[in-house]
């Protein structure tokens, strides 16, 4: 491998060419394609502009590129699966946005062709970079406030998606919680075991038209036995509200909202400050730039990624553990939930 890690993006809408832009910040990387099904002129002028010297619109055509030592898949997840196993048959090393699929077995069939071409594989849960969230699993690693008993997240958008988003979003549990599932996960360093969920249509009634729900309220059961609790809002007025906190023997930790500024203003009226950074792409700026920057140090140092397949694939299960708990109204352990998705196909 040359000095630079040669990269493909896959998917050329707003999360890949932010992952374009951020790779191209990086000394030791170089953005050499991109690909999209709808690739015209205008994506031909904008990667123009950074000097990415091709651009297509077959996917193939990349994997096949000798000098492309890795791909970004940032294209919608019904094609996900599909592409993963061509890039680890083509021995490309991959980063896959979330999640991986919305069937567990393909995930599994995806994890096998990943794990037979011995290539790296890192799913795209940013948050796990952001500087809080990061800080809040040192502590708790380090023994900060001994063995985490709850934990509590809060992650609510400022706005509902568009309808076309809801009706291919997989719901909820998998589109949007899931990175929750996940940060449950990091910060407590804990498996998960049972999920109960409950779920309303409180926001906007076009969830309901496509058996979604836009507000929700999780509970997990970890296997040592401690506990997350974790809500989901598809609107918050006053912005994106991004918390966590993790209760433990000794003492707890928590992470607040980023904002703006810290300026407060104090008088008769009350107390007042900015709202919160408006949405992901403005809280998660600099997690973006580093899950990216950490990627290609990985393939360049020849080291494991730090969020894997198995990470999408846990907060997969416990995903689709809600999903079915939700239907059911009761707890739901992962192991079951398999097994139910696995009868319902039958």
């Amino acid at each position: 491998m040359s000095d630079k890690v040669k990269v493909a993006i896959i998917g050329a809408g707003r999360i890949g060419k932010i992952h374009a832009d951020n790779l191209l910040r990086l000394p030791n990387a170089e953005v050499r394609a991109i690909s999209d099904p709808l690739a015209d002129g205008r994506l031909q002028e904008w990667a123009r502009a950074r000097g990415i010297g091709i651009v297509t619109q077959d996917g193939g055509e990349v994997m096949g590129d000798p000098d492309i030592d890795a791909v970004l898949i940032c294209s919608p997840t019904d094609t996900h699966v599909s592409l993963i196993k061509l890039a680890a048959a083509a021995g490309k090393h991959i980063f896959c946005e979330k999640p991986i699929s919305l069937d567990i077995m393909q995930t599994k069939e995806a994890l096998e062709a990943v794990q037979a071409a011995g290539v790296k594989l890192q799913i795209g849960f940013n948050r796990r970079f952001d500087h809080n969230f990061r800080r809040v699993r040192e502590i708790v690693q380090n023994g900060g406030i001994g063995v985490p008993h709850i934990v509590k997240i809060t992650s609510r958008d400022p706005n509902p998606p568009s309808e076309q988003y809801i009706r291919s979003s997989g719901g909820i549990f998998m589109d949007m919680m899931i990175h929750d599932f996940d940060m449950a996960r990091y910060v407590s360093d804990c498996e998960a075991e049972e999920v109960f969920a409950c779920g309303s249509v409180l926001v906007n009634p076009v969830f309901e038209r496509y058996g979604d729900v836009d507000t929700a309220v999780v509970t997990v059961r970890f296997t040592n036995g401690a506990l997350a609790v974790i809500d989901n809002s598809r609107q918050a007025v006053y912005g994106y509200d991004q918390r966590v906190e993790v209760f433990g023997s000794g003492g707890s930790v928590s992470a607040a909202n980023d904002y703006p500024n810290t300026a407060e203003v104090h008088n008769a009226e009350g107390v007042r400050r900015d709202k919160p950074l408006h949405f992901f792409l403005e809280r998660y700026n600099e997690a973006y730039i580093d899950e990216t920057r950490q990627f290609i140090q990985c393939i360049a140092e020849n080291r494991d990624v730090t969020v894997g397949g198995g990470d999408g694939l846990q907060a997969e299960l416990m995903a689709l553990a809600a999903k079915w708990s939700s239907r059911l109204g009761r707890p739901v352990k992962l192991s079951e939930a398999v097994e139910m998705s696995a009868a319902s196909c039958g």
